[in-house]
């Protein structure tokens, strides 16, 4: 009898574990796409990274009826090619800026939901919108002195993909709704698989098959963990908590990036880094944190997003 209240605790604590590991996953994107970097272009490396997390995807893709005819959803069409263009733009940025600077840019995507949300008439609270202007201010501070890790060419194309993020999340809301969790994104992820395909080969040609292992370790990392398994695990734990509980452990992944970066492969962390590093990840907390859990809209879509 008294091993009840731990197991409940258990139960209680279990979503926030999904949470913390979608998070994790969603960070190492980062670190295993500059690995394989080093020996493909970035379309070359979305590509294979997607068509790994297609071939898991597909099961569950095509597992009923009502998953299928997502494939003539129009939003959810929109939402896969969105999904696909946005990465390959996010890692054409890549090859021109340091791990940590790739991933604390996208702390910054808390701040634009809330001011698209405000765009389009929602309600953003005043504690939001001290967030949104703290994690903006972070993004400039290191857009206008990268302290040698980046190009401004670099930033903006890192910049430009979560616009197209953006779009993406905005796509999504109009998805239908589904009996499986899993149908909507593993049809987003078959779809934006299509439609780097041709933008791979109209670039770049043929993708290189013949790599090393690291390099393959980073694009089955990145297909597996950072695409198919981070969403898998945002799925069970974003379902089970309130939105704003949730919408915190969007915060890990630049948090995870940015350690990997700096601890694995050297990348200057400079005052101007840390400081508007830390002003983006506080203040999307904030932003985040600000949104009532009953106000839904775009501002808690925000809490399902995946950036890299």
């Amino acid at each position: 009898m008294a091993s009840t209240p731990l197991l409940c605790d258990g139960a209680a604590m279990l979503p926030f574990l999904f949470l913390a590991l979608a998070g994790i996953f969603w960070g190492l994107g980062f670190p295993f796409g500059k690995i394989a970097l080093h020996e493909m272009g970035a379309a070359h490396m979305v590509l294979l990274r997607f068509a790994i997390a297609a071939v898991v995807s597909l099961p569950f893709a095509l597992a009923s009826r009502e998953a299928r005819a997502l494939f003539r959803s129009a939003p959810v069409v929109i939402a896969g090619i969105c999904y696909g263009v946005a990465f390959v733009v996010q890692f054409e940025g890549l090859a021109h800026v340091t791990v940590t600077l790739a991933a604390l840019l996208v702390g910054a995507m808390p701040a634009l939901i809330a001011i698209a949300a405000f765009l389009l008439r929602e309600r953003v609270s005043r504690a939001s919108w001290i967030g949104v202007a703290a994690a903006t201010l972070g993004a400039v501070l290191i857009a206008g002195k990268p302290d040698g890790s980046g190009t401004p060419f670099g930033i903006a194309l890192s910049l430009i993909a979560l616009l197209i993020f953006l779009a993406w999340l905005l796509a999504l809301r109009r998805a239908p709704k589904t009996a499986s969790a899993m149908a909507v994104p593993a049809v987003t992820v078959v779809i934006a698989a299509l439609a780097v395909l041709p933008i791979a080969l109209l670039l770049h040609g043929a993708p290189p098959l013949r790599m090393s292992a690291a390099a393959w370790a980073g694009i089955a990392g990145q297909g597996l963990l950072s695409t198919f398994l981070a969403t898998v695990a945002w799925n069970i734990g974003a379902s089970r908590v309130g939105s704003a509980a949730a919408g915190v452990f969007i915060n890990i992944e630049p948090l995870v990036g940015s350690i990997l970066g700096i601890g694995f492969f050297g990348d200057p962390a400079g005052a101007t880094i840390l400081v508007g590093g830390a002003m983006i990840i506080v203040g999307s907390i904030v932003t985040v944190l600000g949104e009532r859990p009953a106000d839904g809209g775009l501002a808690n879509a925000a809490h399902g997003l995946s950036t890299d």
